[in-house]
């Protein structure tokens, strides 16, 4: 199991899409119509095989619209991890007692993707999908054709997420039940196949939300420059679209 895609809810698609994009060297890879039953429209970006994506809603009253509400803006809303089995899966959250909200089970362009989601209030922090994809080097959620448009020239992937909580051990409990994995020794994240889920204690509020995404370079003063000069680096942090993105060297 490892962390795949990582989700921002944004008010504006396109402006935040193409401020990342050019910060980071990305391109826009697909827009998956399917999203419409959640009354969303998204963007998916590769950073490797790994995935951006940005949705925004376009109906009244849905979860997105009422996340954006609550939070007073954008923020990061869902972590999606890539699991080997997915049946396995399902049936260990039943014998814990996770809630499954939503199956998604779809065959296309000889792709077999599927993804669970988990009730939001009993995992917390964000919402969580287990996914699977057949052939496993696949994802449909970003079309087929998005190899053509990785670019590793600053960022290669994304590694990490960080929750912030009042108490963050509470919420880890929540997300090994969910995950069926153990908290790493230090006590602080979930540890993934390459890749980990980071559990940051918020002293400011009571609140519980995505803070931060790890991400990948070798070209760590590059990207600060570049963030500086665009009016995205904030006490030393690039900061879009309501998180920080971490730079992992």
């Amino acid at each position: 199991m490892r962390l795949r895609q990582l989700v921002i809810a944004t008010s504006e698609l396109d402006l935040l899409a193409d401020s990342i994009c050019d910060l980071f060297e990305l391109n826009r890879t697909y827009s998956d119509p399917e999203l419409i039953v959640f009354g969303l429209q998204n963007v998916l970006i590769p950073l490797g095989d790994t995935f951006l994506e940005l949705v925004t809603p376009v109906r009244e009253n849905t979860s997105a619209e009422r996340f954006l509400r609550k939070r007073g803006g954008d923020g990061g809303y869902m972590v999606i991890v890539d699991s080997v089995d997915i049946e396995k899966e399902r049936k260990r959250l039943e014998t814990v007692e996770m809630d499954i909200v939503w199956h998604e089970n779809r065959n296309t362009d000889g792709i077999h993707g599927q993804s669970l989601h988990l009730h939001p209030k009993q995992v917390g922090g964000a919402i969580l999908s287990i996914d699977n994809m057949n052939p496993p080097s696949s994802w449909l959620w970003a079309g087929t054709e998005w190899e053509e448009n990785i670019n590793k020239s600053l960022v290669s992937h994304l590694s990490g997420v960080n929750i912030c909580s009042p108490h963050p051990d509470n919420l880890m409990s929540n997300w090994e039940r969910a995950l069926g994995r153990k908290r790493s020794v230090d006590g602080t994240s979930i540890d993934l196949s390459g890749s980990s889920i980071n559990f940051v204690m918020n002293t400011h509020s009571q609140s519980e939300y995505v803070s931060a995404f790890q991400i990948h370079t070798a070209k760590r003063l590059d990207l600060e420059n570049r963030a500086a000069s665009r009016g995205f680096l904030i006490d030393n942090n690039i900061h879009l679209g309501g998180v920080d993105f971490l730079l992992i060297e």
